[in-house]
């Protein structure tokens, strides 16, 4: 194995190109710390406690449906996550052998957007989470500093944001189950177990939500596998993100909904996790700031791949390293900066609405990633032409995969139920977004039929992997 000192520095000096064999390092439970980490914040635990206050399920039809549909979508991010240590480069730079080289800007342009949108929110999140525990603390203060360290963080890069997940998930995890036995050894409302119930249309939103969440993270999950050895295979890189990022999700919007049943109804979600856990309130606060901080080093990371993977494409022969991922992150600190200190009250809410609006982007992005990889080309990519100028064997266009994404964008919106946007049959189940359904179910039949009509012997006949 490398030394660490030669091979593997703290501050990483990749960016969007490919991770030769003999820097590739870890191991496959590096990934389950780090999503089992990520998922344990604020967000998640919100957004269980509305399976109670918005969705008006009971403990145990809320807990079925989160269980649910966190295990059906971790099967996404977990097969995007395994495709990591076969290719070797970024998620977004994988898709131009699906889209080509110039076709693959359409997803990396909407990612790049999530991403920013995500760390804005993020930032603003943190800051009012500052003045929470210290009052004293000006709010723009708060946010830059919360800021300040989501970017440093994220210039570090890859190695650094690892362990300090390997490190959160010991801690976010021993303080939320710790969370969990203060609430059950006191004194629970006598309507604990029974208030709510079960309603179709609540326990299909749940199960949605979960689906969805899951699927969001798809588009980088790629990025933090990609260092691991070659001959790890598929099997322990999707283990390890499909328990990490399940048990962390389910763990988080179960804490959430045990939280809000565990205090009067209609208490706010974060202030029933500081009442339902009493002495342990302040500690768990603190900790969901640090969490949210080192989560936010993602969006940032995310980001700035995303964009330097733009610039590239029009600029085969630069290989960019720190010094533009450091310019890059500066930049977009700033530009965050700026967003998030003129943000209204409901920003958040506002902005969170959009970001889960373009969601209808990644669903057929997803579609078409998972049925190239793993049922046309299974797993067999010439890396080299990924990086050439006219995008080798993949050309500068797929139109197949460009018919079939933009099909599956349509074909959602008739049941898109989001804050931008309501589809004619979006009604159709009262308050659940199935739209995602209905984009897998058109998108991956659709591709595969197109791409395999001329899936070429030369396509076939690619070599495993890349020639150094």
């Amino acid at each position: 194995m490398p030394q660490m000192s030669r091979q593997d520095p703290l501050i990483e000096h990749h960016t969007v190109d490919y991770v030769p064999l003999a820097e590739r390092h870890g191991k496959a439970r590096d990934l389950f710390t780090l999503w089992f980490s990520t998922n344990i914040a604020p967000l998640p635990i919100v957004t269980g406690a509305m399976v109670a206050q918005v969705f008006h399920l009971n403990l145990l039809w809320g807990l079925l449906a989160i269980a649910l549909g966190h295990l059906l979508g971790g099967v996404v991010i977990a097969l995007a996550s395994a495709q990591g240590p076969r290719m070797g480069i970024p998620q977004m730079v994988q898709s131009r052998g699906q889209f080509g080289r110039y076709g693959a800007l359409l997803i990396v342009f909407f990612a790049a957007l999530i991403y920013i949108g995500f760390f804005i929110s993020n930032i603003v999140l943190a800051g009012k989470s500052i003045v929470g525990i210290v009052p004293s603390v000006p709010v723009p203060a708060s946010i830059l500093i919360g800021a300040l360290s989501a970017t440093a963080i994220g210039v570090i890069g890859y190695r650094f944001i690892h362990t300090l997940n390997r490190i959160g998930t010991w801690v976010m995890g021993s303080a939320l189950l710790a969370g969990f036995a203060y609430i059950f050894a006191h004194d629970l409302p006598a309507d604990f177990l029974t208030r709510g119930g079960f309603n179709a249309a609540g326990w299909l939103a749940t199960v949605s939500l979960g689906i969805i969440w899951q699927i969001s993270f798809s588009p980088y999950t790629s990025d933090y596998s990609r260092y691991l050895p070659a001959d790890i295979g598929i099997t322990r890189p999707f283990i390890a993100t499909y328990l990490g990022a399940t048990l962390g999700t389910i763990l988080s919007f179960a804490f959430g909904l045990v939280a809000a049943l565990a205090t009067p109804e209609g208490t706010e979600a974060m202030v029933a996790v500081k009442q339902a856990t009493g002495a342990l309130g302040p500690i768990l606060m603190v900790l969901f700031l640090l969490n949210i901080i080192s989560h936010n080093a993602l969006n940032l990371y995310g980001a700035v791949l995303s964009i330097i993977t733009s610039i590239q494409t029009f600029a085969s022969h630069w290989t960019p390293g720190i010094k533009v991922r450091v310019v890059l992150s500066g930049i977009i600190l700033a530009g965050c900066c700026v967003v998030a200190l003129g943000a209204s009250a409901d920003f958040i809410a506002q902005f969170i609405g959009l970001i889960l609006a373009l969601l209808l982007v990644l669903v057929p992005w997803a579609s078409i990633n998972l049925i190239d990889f793993y049922v046309i080309k299974r797993g067999v990519y010439d890396i080299a032409s990924i990086f050439q100028a006219d995008g080798g064997v993949y050309g500068r266009f797929n139109l197949h995969a460009i018919v079939a994404y933009f099909i599956g964008i349509l074909v959602q919106l008739p049941f898109a139920n989001t804050s931008l946007y309501v589809g004619p049959w979006a009604n159709l189940v009262d308050g659940a977004d199935l739209s995602w359904l209905v984009g897998l179910a058109v998108t991956c039949p659709l591709y595969y039929c197109l791409a395999t009509r001329k899936h070429t012997q030369k396509v076939r006949a690619v070599k495993l992997g890349y020639s150094d």
